[in-house]
C-alpha cells in the first residue's frame, strides 16, 4: 500500500518505522511511504533458492534477508530488501538502515498482492539504479518470470534480461552463472 501524500521526511519515517505493528514492513521509496505485509512462505522460499545458488558458486558471498538499506536515490530513501547479496560480514557494525555500497545484488520478490508488484517492477528498480546498486533481480510471481537489471548509469539500469519460471537466466558479472528458476513460484 502506498500512502498518498507529499514527500515524507526521514524524521517522519523514523517515527513510523518505530511504531509499525509486527507483521508489517515500512519503506521510504522516492519520498513515498510504503507499507507492506510481512512475506509469506513462498516468498521466503524464492529468496532462499536464489541465495543457495549464489552461495554455491560464490562461497564468500551471503544473502541477507529483510535487510534495511539507506538508498541514496533522487530522494533519500529506506528500502527493506528481500535479499541483499554482499561479502560475508559486510553488515557487521552497520545500523538498521545500512550503507548499500558493498551490496552486489538486490533480490526482490513480488508480494502475494498484485497491486504491490508495480512498486518492485518500477519504483524500487529505479531507486536501486539511482543508488548505483550493480545488479537488481526481481522474482515476479504474478508474471511468472525472473528479471535481472544491471549496469546502472545516470540513475537507470542500462541492461535487462528475463526468463519465465523454469528456464535458466544468465546472471551478469560478478556472478556469471545461469540461475535455475525451476524452484521459483
Amino acid at each position: 500500500m502506498t500512502v498518498p501524500q507529499a514527500e515524507v521526511t526521514l524524521d517522519e519515517f523514523d517515527v513510523m518505522d518505530a511504531a509499525v505493528p509486527e507483521g508489517l514492513h515500512v519503506e521510504l521509496i522516492d519520498g513515498r511511504l510504503l507499507i507492506t505485509p510481512a512475506p509469506d512462505g513462498d516468498h521466503d522460499e524464492n529468496v532462499r533458492s536464489v541465495a543457495d545458488q549464489v552461495r554455491a558458486r560464490h562461497p564468500g558471498l551471503h544473502t541477507y534477508q529483510a535487510r534495511g538499506l539507506a538508498v541514496p536515490a533522487r530522494r533519500t530513501g529506506r528500502a527493506r530488501v528481500d535479499g541483499a547479496v554482499a561479502p560475508l560480514g559486510y553488515f557487521r557494525g552497520q545500523p538498521s538502515w545500512s550503507d548499500p555500497s558493498g551490496v552486489l545484488l538486490v533480490v526482490e520478490v513480488t508480494s502475494g498482492r498484485e497491486q504491490d508488484a508495480e512498486v518492485d517492477r518500477t519504483d524500487k528498480r529505479d531507486a536501486y539504479a539511482q543508488a548505483g546498486l550493480p545488479v537488481y533481480l526481481l522474482v515476479d510471481r504474478h508474471r511468472g518470470e525472473v528479471v535481472v537489471h544491471w549496469d546502472p548509469e545516470g540513475g537507470r539500469y542500462r541492461l535487462r534480461s528475463e526468463a519465465v519460471f523454469g528456464a535458466k537466466l544468465a546472471l551478469p558479472e560478478p556472478f556469471d552463472f545461469d540461475l535455475d528458476t525451476t524452484e521459483l513460484a
